[in-house]
């Protein structure tokens, strides 16, 4: 193993370990975990979604089966009509980005019902806005496309949906020649900057099983200030702490 390579703290037994970093899944069935049913091998290649290691670890803990069931009832490469009524009415997402390193941001983003505009069944869009200025995401997707995109439905039908795929950044007018039906402005004079296209690579379900439900609550937004007070102030003491 590797020596910057940490054992995961997970419940596989102690011969799994080096099976979780191996370059390829193993040639016989593993040994079944403490919950889990023994399955069979599952073969890694073009034929399954997902990454080389989620397949090596579904084998190390014997979850290879109920994951083969899950991608073929589920996991698919576009919107579904249902799927596309979803994102019609999302008011949030959560957004995860990596840059070409592979170091993470996850942000939200939120907008009215139906900011992010599905522009057929294998793209959609959603507006950029003026922020901070730090632009990570931006960034992260200028040096690494894949993007995963989160919306749930916290009120109504307590459900989540995933769309995975490849990014790109676009200026406002050059997305709009193409589209010219995106909105101008949202909301309250907030004004799309660019856009993140996506192209859709997965769409699939997040089960509601410990998703809270929530009661939306109207407020009034200050959309674009620069009054830190309006933008939470320096609610976590960050100011405070001497750098390094």
């Amino acid at each position: 193993m590797s020596p910057d390579l940490l054992p995961p703290t997970g419940t596989a037994q102690a011969d799994l370990l080096t099976l979780e970093f191996a370059e390829s899944p193993p040639a016989v069935a593993p040994v079944a975990g403490p919950r889990e049913s023994p399955a069979p091998p599952h073969p890694v290649g073009p034929a399954l979604p997902g990454s080389a290691g989620e397949h090596r670890l579904q084998a190390a803990y014997g979850t290879a089966e109920r994951a083969r069931r899950f991608y073929q009832d589920q996991v698919l490469d576009h919107l579904t009509e249902r799927m596309v009524e979803f994102v019609g009415r999302m008011e949030l997402a959560f957004i995860a980005t990596a840059d070409a390193a592979g170091e993470c941001d996850s942000s939200l983003r939120a907008g009215p019902p139906g900011f992010i505009h599905v522009l057929d069944k294998r793209r959609v869009a959603y507006p950029e806005y003026r922020g901070n200025g730090v632009l990570a995401s931006l960034g992260n997707i200028s040096e690494n496309p894949n993007v995963g995109i989160l919306m749930v439905d916290f009120t109504r039908d307590v459900i989540g949906l995933h769309v995975n795929g490849r990014a790109t950044v676009m200026a406002d007018a050059d997305l709009r020649a193409d589209h010219p039906g995106l909105p101008v402005e949202m909301e309250k004079g907030r004004t799309p900057e660019r856009w993140v296209l996506v192209e859709v690579r997965e769409a699939y379900i997040h089960c509601r099983k410990h998703i809270p439900r929530m009661q939306p609550v109207g407020r009034s937004r200050p959309w674009g200030t620069d009054d830190a007070r309006g933008k939470g102030g320096d609610y976590f003491g960050a100011k405070s702490v001497p750098a390094g």
